[in-house]
């Protein structure tokens, strides 16, 4: 009977081992592609690649089930194993906290479509902060677990109380644990490397550094004013509407999302025109362009990656009405748009232009669109996701034929339609 249980406990471990090594394994491919999809640096790296690696995030996300199962099969076992060991349990329950609230936003994400703006922005948060509290602590106990379990002499759960039955001790005896087994696997000084060590190389990666300087600021609107790079004047004067916002202020905060550095501009390297199969081809600067009679409106934004800013309140030139003074041409089908970075392009069609919110904004909450947030000029598409709401916008051409936009051409939808837009 001894020998049996030896056996059994060897079989148990190995399975945990299994365990351990394919979530080590599923957490660092999906945090280091995580990484990887918010990085700006990889964003403009990856191109077309990044609509693949967003798909691999999602089928790697999914295979986190298998070791999630494959443990809930085991725990009445390993419960029983952990009794009287309140900090390990603490720990198994942190631990499958973590990786079943990786498993539920990380759908919503996936069917963001069907789960709408409001549920998909609340799992990105939750799928952020799991990632940032418990990255560190998930990746460190899976590595420990399988050198553990492949140690014996180190372990420190296998030091708990083992029943020894029959002939080999009297009836309900217990075998203690030998001292050597309670040895802690890593010193206070090991661990300290260890964790400096990995600090370093993640912290070192052009991703992390791009991220920590940009996304994790969490900034409003009046932090991305004080920081804006553009050099345009004179400042447009807000309507009444705008300042104070009649919107009530953004609620949320902007993630800036390029695929080339952000530029900036001044009076002299800045214009705007309208062209094409125009009656009359238009173009303005600066100075010109700030006199044109604008309006406000209210409305969310919603980026396809999850996340939303409610209650904007933006002023600037309906898109109809420069449409109606440039003149459309029989002939035009799309309304192309170019971005002054020289690289992104979208389109619309001519029903989807003339919607009534559709907007070429100057303004934010009563202030200047600073150039992190696509300023001084930018389309703003309330009824579809974000991808279309070209930044830094300084044309617009009427073309006679279909157009795929930046990120269409690289996999996204061409319907951008938010699931509740009235589309036409």
């Amino acid at each position: 009977m001894k020998n049996l249980l030896t056996t059994l406990r060897k079989g148990y471990g190995k399975k945990l081992v299994s365990i351990h090594l394919w979530n080590a394994w599923l957490v660092l491919i999906l945090a280091v592609s995580g990484l990887m999809l918010v990085g700006g640096f990889w964003r403009e790296l990856l191109g077309e690649g990044r609509v693949w690696l967003k798909w691999g995030h999602i089928v790697f996300g999914l295979a986190l089930l298998i070791p999630v199962v494959y443990y809930l099969l085991l725990a009445a076992k390993h419960w029983k194993r952990l009794k009287g060991k309140p900090a390990q349990k603490a720990n198994v329950l942190f631990v499958l906290t973590l990786l079943i609230g990786w498993l539920i936003s990380g759908v919503v994400l996936w069917q963001f479509r069907l789960a709408g703006p409001r549920a998909a922005n609340t799992a990105l948060f939750i799928h952020d902060l799991l990632t940032w509290v418990g990255l560190p602590v998930i990746i460190y106990h899976s590595i420990t677990r399988v050198k553990w379990l492949k140690e014996p002499k180190k372990r420190t759960i296998v030091a708990e109380t083992v029943p020894v039955e029959e002939a080999s001790s009297p009836a309900g005896r217990t075998r203690p644990a030998a001292p050597s087994e309670a040895q802690p696997m890593y010193s206070r000084r090991g661990f300290i490397k260890v964790a400096v060590g990995a600090g370093l190389a993640v912290t070192l990666g052009p991703t992390f550094v791009r991220w920590i300087g940009k996304s994790l600021q969490f900034p409003g609107t009046a932090d991305y004013a004080a920081s804006n790079a553009n050099a345009l004047v004179p400042d447009p004067i807000p309507l009444a509407e705008s300042a104070p916002p009649i919107g009530g202020g953004a609620e949320g905060s902007f993630r800036v999302y390029t695929v080339t550095a952000i530029p900036a501009f001044d009076n002299s390297n800045w214009s705007f025109t309208i062209d094409g199969l125009v009656d009359k081809k238009l173009s303005w600067n600066w100075e010109e362009f700030v006199k044109l009679q604008r309006e406000v409106q209210v409305s969310d934004f919603h980026c396809v990656t999850g996340w939303s800013v409610y209650k904007n309140t933006w002023e600037g030139l309906p898109l109809s009405k420069l449409l109606d003074m440039a003149g459309v041409q029989p002939g035009a089908v799309m309304v192309k748009f170019y971005s002054g970075d020289g690289v992104y392009t979208d389109s619309l069609t001519l029903d989807q232009a003339r919607m009534d919110d559709i907007m070429v904004a100057v303004m934010h909450d009563g202030k200047p669109i600073p150039n992190q947030l696509g300023g001084p000029v930018r389309l703003v598409t309330p009824q579809m996701y974000a991808y279309k709401s070209v930044k830094w916008l300084n044309r617009i051409e009427l073309i006679n034929e279909d157009y795929v936009g930046y990120w269409e051409q690289r996999g996204y939808d061409k319907d951008a339609w938010l699931p509740s837009a009235k589309r036409v």
